[in-house]
């Protein structure tokens, strides 16, 4: 089943209320079947009376179970039309069809398609637990050895039944609701796994994807009593071979603000900063350690790994490649380095908490 949300440009340009003025709603669903993605776009173009045009397409989602059987054969029908946007966003719709997720009326941005990307680059911009895929960069992954994707998702909060109704967006609480979910795991184009919160973003630290983000800290018996914002992160890894295996090293800099405080701690003193900057870098490691793991146990290396070790010994590398993801990833020794500053404690040098 093939969904598409078309754009009322009249009802977007004219809407006087949320969601739609008197001339309706500002965006349609057209569904058709089709045993290919082609044959079910040209049945949908039967009950729309105007030329589809993918050029303009900025979003493509992909139900979860669908996600599960894979993903390929959508990508090869997306990447030979000539007309489809390259980098159109990516989503899987977690416990939900695409249809259920495009049904949903927002009561921000009137198009639904474009609240979900506008929430995808905030989250991805500010929280670091998400990643806002594109078809290209999807498109090259398969073309690697030794790389799995990982793609965002999002979910339907409340009641999906009533998400279509103009009443969602006339009410101060609506009914149904879209959020960003967890980062879905691939292998061989097919939804293995889930990743979410702390352990997502220790995927996105390794991948170099981490623009701002807030990592909550335990001092004395207080847990997560600070809150260290990251303003800036980078991420270098390298590989070396020892007695034929390889081995990752992952070296991770960050830099920061103290942006909360819920315990007594003195700031002017250096040696509570040098604690604390130690606490930070544990807590990114067991980010990174945790994403790591789960990834070894679905034997999907989402984080290039393969990759790095392909540029650094191209000639090994045709013998591994065969049996990275199944051998050699699963048991994969990866040493993990984490150097964070705090740069600025903000303008009270005490604790409220004494």
């Amino acid at each position: 089943m093939s969904t598409f949300q078309i754009v009322n440009p009249g009802n977007v340009a004219g809407a006087t209320q949320r969601g739609g003025g008197s001339a309706g709603l500002p965006v349609a669903l057209y569904t058709s079947t089709g045993d290919t993605l082609v044959e079910a776009s040209r049945k949908a173009s039967k009950q729309i009376s105007r030329i589809p045009y993918y050029s303009h397409t900025n979003l493509v989602v992909i139900g979860e179970e669908l996600a599960k059987e894979g993903i390929q054969q959508i990508l090869d029908a997306v990447e030979r039309n000539p007309q489809f946007r390259p980098a159109a966003n990516i989503i899987i719709a977690r416990k939900q069809t695409a249809k259920q997720l495009l049904s949903v009326l927002t009561p921000i941005d009137k198009i639904p398609a474009n609240q979900i990307i506008k929430t995808l680059q905030f989250t991805k911009d500010l929280l670091g637990e998400n990643v806002d895929t594109r078809i290209r960069e999807i498109i090259e992954n398969f073309s690697l050895d030794g790389k799995e994707v990982v793609i965002s998702s999002f979910r339907i909060v409340g009641d999906w039944q009533k998400g279509d109704e103009q009443d969602n967006v006339r009410t101060i609480e609506p009914s149904a609701r879209l959020r960003a979910a967890e980062l879905a795991v691939f292998k061989n184009g097919k939804l293995v796994g889930w990743m979410k919160n702390e352990e997502a973003r220790g995927v996105l630290w390794v991948l170099n994807k981490v623009k701002q983000t807030s990592v909550n800290i335990d001092w004395g018996e207080s847990k997560e009593g600070l809150s260290y914002k990251v303003m800036r992160a980078q991420a270098k890894v390298t590989a070396k071979l020892k007695d034929g295996n390889p081995i990752i090293s992952v070296f991770i800099k960050t830099e920061g603000d103290i942006s909360e405080t819920f315990v007594s701690i003195d700031f002017t003193d250096p040696k509570q900063i040098i604690e604390l900057e130690k606490k930070i870098q544990q807590e990114i490691k067991k980010e990174v350690k945790e994403a790591v793991h789960t990834a070894q146990k679905k034997k999907s290396d989402i984080f290039g790994f393969g990759e790095v070790v392909h540029r650094t010994y191209p000639e090994e590398w045709k013998e591994m490649k065969k049996l990275w993801h199944n051998k050699y990833f699963p048991k994969l020794e990866i040493h993990v380095k984490v150097d964070s500053f705090i740069r600025r404690t903000g303008l009270r040098t005490r604790s409220y908490i004494q």
